[in-house]
């Protein structure tokens, strides 16, 4: 496998669709079936397990948001729990043996992206346009250079600490199966188990839990600023 190629293009009307895009949206289809088998018969007099095991989720997540930003941003529960649980589950795929879509630039720029809007746009509604513009200015009119050059990095950070990490285990799994080739094929299916644990499952998880907490403090900073 290339890890820095793509799995497999979808050409559809003449348009070439990344393998990884096309694994996104796999993955976003069966978390949404997921959901609506999960959430179709809950019930506040006779809740199943399953309900307790979301509504303890939802609590956990709804703690988090709480505790490091405030209770005024509870509307942003629903945007952090997705956001865990989408890119907790890419970052794991390789698990599954599937190279994980976020090893790819693009994908995790498109996640970016959707931070750095949420982030400003929360701003610019909590402090108004005018407030924001200025708060560039702050505390003197020569740091704006340094404050445009603060929110352009941020955004940079945040996805290439996301793609660098996951990339660099998918390489490192790739190297561990090329190195096991040249032994036999069973030492192919038991030896890579503990470095997928490490790689795929403890670092991809890791990852997750840092885009998501850089993401809900920012939103906070940016908007206290």
């Amino acid at each position: 496998m290339d890890v820095f190629g793509e799995l497999f293009e979808l050409k559809i009307a003449g348009l070439s669709i990344s393998g990884d895009i096309v694994i996104q949206w796999v993955v976003m289809g069966i978390l949404i079936l997921i959901a609506m088998i999960f959430t179709r018969n809950f019930s506040v007099e006779n809740p199943s397990k399953i309900q307790i095991v979301l509504e303890l989720i939802y609590e956990k997540v709804n703690n988090l948001v709480e505790e490091n930003m405030d209770k005024s941003y509870s509307s942003y529960i629903p945007f952090v729990g997705t956001l865990a649980i989408y890119l907790g589950v890419l970052n794991i795929l390789g698990i599954f043996g599937f190279a994980p879509p976020t090893r790819n630039l693009s994908v995790v720029t498109g996640f970016t992206i959707i931070t750095f809007v949420l982030v400003h746009g929360n701003a610019i509604k909590r402090n108004g346009l005018k407030s924001y513009f200025k708060s560039y200015g702050r505390p003197f009119v020569a740091m704006l250079p340094i404050t445009i050059m603060e929110k352009i990095v941020f955004p940079l950070s945040l996805a290439l600490r996301l793609f660098g990490n996951v990339l660099a285990a998918t390489i490192v799994m790739e190297l561990v199966y090329t190195g096991l080739s040249k032994i036999n094929w069973f030492a192919q299916l038991v030896i890579p188990i503990a470095p997928h644990g490490f790689f795929d499952l403890f670092d991809g998880t890791i990852q997750t839990i840092i885009f998501v907490m850089l993401t809900i403090i920012t939103i906070k900073l940016q908007a206290e600023e």
